[in-house]
């Protein structure tokens, strides 16, 4: 049997991991050839393809990014792609596919499951937006990373009698933003769930300013005050209808520098929080997922996902995991407030 494997959408630590678990049990406990396809679905629509054996991934557990790299190609905006990928997948004797990826990538592993072709999905985002799975891995390096720059970024703003503004990834959910926030203990922070009040916000920042101390504000890129809209980097779509979010850390800061009179900066994390190395529980989450995806294929369960429930692997359809994102609940939400301030 010969299986093929390909990770989408945006990077983060942990890809490798995955990839390691497939090749590893897919070799060694069934005797499988693998197959990488490379950036993503770009891969099979082009026949773009990798062999990887356990040489392979014998040194890839702690690298970020992904071996087989990534893209965010959408096959049913490309003519004919669909055909093209059954035409790879006979080319190159493939059996199944193990797709590991977000909400698009496995939207497109569900399209492409129910027009006939055998697909496993492995659940992959730092947003840990994605339905039916408690994690994703990618999102615990991203917290962690990001809890690291609002300790470093609390001292000079400190010594500057500064506010500072810290925008964090988040483009629908503000998972994130939250968790980060309350390890690095932010004075305000903003999800996309919530619209936020400018007025408040300053007060928040105000009554810290009053007490000696320099506020910290952390705000996920999809954030948005009351009546507002998002903040375009770029109103350019990808292939999946997604325009570029940006811009808010720095709107904000300019609002609070001008209605307090107090000096403010942004700083904007952008894809820092997609590097790196995966910290330890997202190399082990990874690699019971791919360990996982491999015994769905060698029992011919198609059409479905690898999640975490507690700390058990299940299978889920993967029309469950990709029908509603998972997004902060106010009851989450209100839990951080009394920190605010």
């Amino acid at each position: 049997m010969r299986i093929g494997v390909l990770t989408g959408g945006g990077d983060c630590p942990g890809l490798n991991a995955v990839i390691r678990g497939v090749v590893r049990k897919g070799i060694e406990a069934h005797g499988w050839d693998i197959v990488g396809f490379r950036n993503g679905w770009q891969g099979p629509v082009e026949n773009l393809t990798k062999p990887i054996g356990l040489d392979d991934v014998e040194d890839i557990l702690t690298r970020g990014g992904t071996i087989l790299g990534s893209s965010r190609t959408n096959p049913y905006k490309i003519d004919g792609g669909v055909d093209r990928i059954r035409e790879t997948l006979a080319a190159n004797q493939v059996d199944a596919l193990i797709a590991i990826g977000g909400e698009d990538t496995l939207g497109v592993a569900k399209r492409l499951t129910d027009d006939g072709i055998g697909v496993v999905g492995v659940p992959k985002t730092i947003d840990n937006d994605l339905g039916a799975t408690d994690y994703t891995f990618g999102f615990d390096t991203a917290v962690h990373i990001a809890t690291e720059a609002i300790d470093r970024l609390r001292t000079t703003a400190e010594s500057h009698h500064r506010a500072l503004v810290v925008e964090v990834m988040g483009r629908h959910a503000g998972w994130i933003a939250l968790h980060s926030g309350l390890a690095g203990g932010a004075n305000v922070i903003l999800v996309p769930e919530r619209q936020f009040s400018v007025d408040k916000v300053v007060e928040w920042v105000e009554r810290r300013f009053e007490r000696q101390f320099a506020p910290i504000i952390v705000v996920a890129e999809g954030a948005m005050p009351e009546g507002g809209a998002e903040t375009l980097h770029s109103g350019e779509k990808d292939a999946f209808g997604h325009v570029r979010l940006g811009g808010i850390g720095t709107w904000l800061a300019e609002e609070i520098a001008e209605r307090t009179g107090k000096e403010s900066r942004a700083v904007v994390l952008g894809h820092v929080q997609r590097g790196g190395i995966p910290t330890a529980y997202d190399r082990v989450l990874a690699t019971r997922f791919g360990l996982h995806a491999v015994d769905a294929v060698a029992d011919g369960d198609f059409g479905v996902m690898v999640a975490l429930r507690g700390t058990d692997i299940v299978r889920v359809k993967l029309s469950e995991a990709t029908e509603e994102l998972k997004t902060v609940p106010l009851e989450r939400y209100q839990e951080a407030e009394v920190f605010f301030g």
